[in-house]
This record gives structure tokens, sequence and C-alpha cells, in this order.
């Protein structure tokens, strides 16, 4: 009997979120990220030491385990320039513990935008800068060479793919959604439309979301989710096909669905089920693209993610806040690059993480509660107006540096 492999692929980022900036602050204080008030629900520190906690800490622990104890198991990590910057201010133990997994040679590190960025869509310069910017600091934090790209948000498009295969990625990953696939699976690797080189891995989103979303969901009808119970999804899904890609956020386990859920266990026993079967294996990204010939072309003309019901772009440009929040930012591209000042051009970075704007999204409904969960602050127009008072500052802080020569304030 041939293989039939889950590829585990968890993404793991912090922002660095703008504090409650107010107007009177514009001119006068130029810290946009860190809230004097530790306390506070914009704060980054305490934020992240909590997700720490819930999250990073025992899930590490957990893998650590699994990858000891299985020497089948395998899975693969996008980790974002932010979310290193802070583990490395706050937390450097966490960043130890991922460094333990990558040594391993079971972990692979996927590439994507320092910044958490959509700057594919705004200007190809910059968004190349940061896979540049990202490349070189998992290079330097863990040793290794990025081979498999994943956009920001797995936002993905025919373009995106042309792109990645020019640049020299052997795979990229993609939201295995219907309305693309039609009658084909996401149990498959793929070739993207219009490239040579570069494989393509779609996320089986019923399954993975099972996890993500729906784990704790006293209200879903299959609440509580058994192992034996999502084991036979997964081995029905993977009936003559040979690929379950399972991707989601790290923080999943332990923050999205908290420890007193039974995730822990839940993922442990999981495993444990999965790799007791002689023909099931777990595949790195690059394993799965390696072991597998694509059963096809697969053509995204529009572009897709991996968030809403929609799977486009609208959670981060669907209203005119976001809309207006991106273009701003961008149009300052050129003239914050060419002042060489390291701390304004950081600023600037930070200020494209793609969360700032999906904390302006006024969706309502079930993506609007999904929304309002991931935000810290009390509405979309807090979130909007705090952001825009950030760009009016790095535009007076522009002002001044070219009417003195170098920056004031």
């Amino acid at each position: 009997m041939s293989n039939r492999g889950i590829t585990l692929y968890l993404h793991v980022h912090q922002p660095f979120r703008v504090r409650n900036y107010s107007v009177f602050d514009t001119s006068i204080d130029h810290n946009y990220f860190v809230d004097s008030n530790p306390l506070s629900k914009t704060s980054n520190e305490q934020i992240f030491r909590k997700v720490a906690d819930k999250s990073y800490r025992p899930m590490n622990a957990l893998l650590e385990k699994l990858l000891e104890t299985h020497p089948e198991f395998k899975l693969s990590l996008s980790i974002t320039g932010t979310f290193i910057e802070q583990a490395e201010q706050w937390t450097p133990d966490v960043l130890d513990s991922f460094k333990r997994l990558v040594d391993t040679g079971r972990v692979e590190i996927v590439a994507e935008t320092y910044h958490h960025s959509l700057a594919f869509f705004y200007s190809r310069s910059e968004f190349e800068s940061q896979i540049e910017a990202h490349k070189a600091k998992i290079k330097e934090v863990f040793g290794v060479e990025t081979a498999v790209f994943r956009n920001t948000e797995l936002a993905y498009n025919d373009e995106l793919a042309q792109w990645a295969d020019e640049y020299g990625f052997k795979g990229i990953l993609a939201e295995g959604w219907d309305k693309v696939l039609d009658w084909r699976s996401p149990n498959f690797a793929y070739q993207p439309e219009g490239t040579k080189n570069i494989g393509l891995l779609l996320k089986n989103y019923k399954l993975s979301d099972d996890l993500a979303f729906r784990f704790s969901n006293r209200s879903w009808k299959e609440w509580p989710l058994t192992v034996d119970k999502f084991t036979s999804w997964v081995e029905a899904s993977a009936k003559d096909q040979p690929l379950i890609n399972l991707f989601m956020d790290y923080e999943t386990f332990g923050e999205h669905q908290w420890h007193d859920t039974g995730i822990f266990d839940f993922f442990e026993e999981f495993v444990q089920k999965w790799l007791a079967q002689p023909e099931h294996v777990f595949y790195t990204v690059s394993d799965a693209l390696e072991a597998h010939e694509p059963a096809g072309t697969l053509s995204m003309p529009q572009t897709v993610t991996w968030a809403d019901t929609e799977r486009d772009l609208t959670a981060w440009t669907g209203n005119s806040m976001q809309q207006e929040a991106m273009r701003y930012l961008y149009a300052l591209e050129d003239d914050v690059l060419r002042t060489g000042d390291d701390e304004l051009i950081a600023d600037w970075r930070k200020l494209q993480t793609s969360d700032h704007a999906y904390y302006m999204c006024t969706k309502w409904f079930t993506d609007g509660d999904v929304h309002a969960y991931f935000s810290p602050y009390d509405s979309p127009y807090d979130a909007f107006l705090f952001y825009l008072n950030a760009i009016r500052d790095v535009r007076w802080r522009l002002h001044e540096y070219h009417k003195t020569g170098g920056l004031g304030g």
C-alpha cells in the first residue's frame, strides 16, 4: 500500500501593534509600538508574554516530545521577523526552543515576508526586500536556508507563483478553495499555471479548520471532536489521495484553542494514532513536493487567501479606511527609504504588517466575531485613527529630515 501523508504546517507570528497613539503625540513622541502601561490591551510585551505562556512554551515542549518519541514525525513552520524580534527581546527561551526543533532536521522553515506584509500587491521592490531580509534572519537565527514560500495570509495568485518560480523557490503554499478547485481535490501536489519548476501545496481547509476554529465550539454538531473521529475523517479524505495538508496558525494550540479544551492531549494522541499505521507518514513541505509529482496544473488568476468566508483580500482591503491607510503607507516608500535612517525605515516597515489593516475590518456576523477576537482596539475606527496618526508622524519626521538634513524631534 502506498504512503498516505500529512503535511503539517504551522504559522508563527506576532505583530507590533500600534498603541493608542493620539493626534497630540504626533511630532512629539515617535514611539508607535511601546505602550507605557504594561497592562494596556495594546501592550505588545504583555500580549507576547501571555501567548508564550499559553501557546509557544507548551506547544514547543509537546513538539520536542513528539519528535523524540516518533522518528517519523515531521512538520513545517513559518516564523515572521516581527515574531523573532519580540522573542529575542522578551522570551529568548522560546526562541531557543524553536531552534531545538529546527536542529532535529525534521522541522522545515518556510520563507515569507519579514514583516508579514501585503507588499506584493503594493510594491514589488519592497516585497522582495522583505523576502531577502527574512531569508537572512532565518539563516542567522536558525542556520538554515528556506526553499518553499508562503505569502502573508496565504494570499496567492498565478502572478505570485510565477514570481516565486523565477525567484528560485521550489514550492509555494495556497488555500485549497472549492471555488477554484472545482472538481479537483486539495489532496494532491499541483503545478501553478505558467511556471516551470515550482510545486504547489493546497491547504485542506475543512480538516484544518476543524482544529483551528471548530475544535472547542460547543454548538458545532461534531463537538466534541475525538481523535478516533478526526482520524477517520483524515483517512477518508486521503483514500486514494496521497496528501492531507493541515495548515493553521501555531497559536491554534493554547491561544485560540485553550489548554482546557484538551487540544494538546488531542494533538499528541492524534499523531500517535496516525503513525501507528505503517503506511502513514508526516511530511515537511519540501518532502511532500519531492515525494509527489504534480497531479496537473492549477490556475488562480484572482487572489485567494485563507481568511474569512470570501477567501479574498477583503479582510484587509474591503473598506475605505483600509484602502486609505495602505495607500498613504506605500506612498511614503521612496521618501522613507531615501533617508537611509534605520529607525524610520524600521517603523515604516512595522506599519506594513497586515494585522493593522485587519483590525480596521468592519465585517459583521461570523467573520466580524473573528476580527473582534484578534483586535486589541475597542473598534475598527479606533484602529484606523491610531494608525493614521502614526502615518502623520512618519510624514512629519520626513519633513524634518528634509528641513534639517536629519530627523527632528
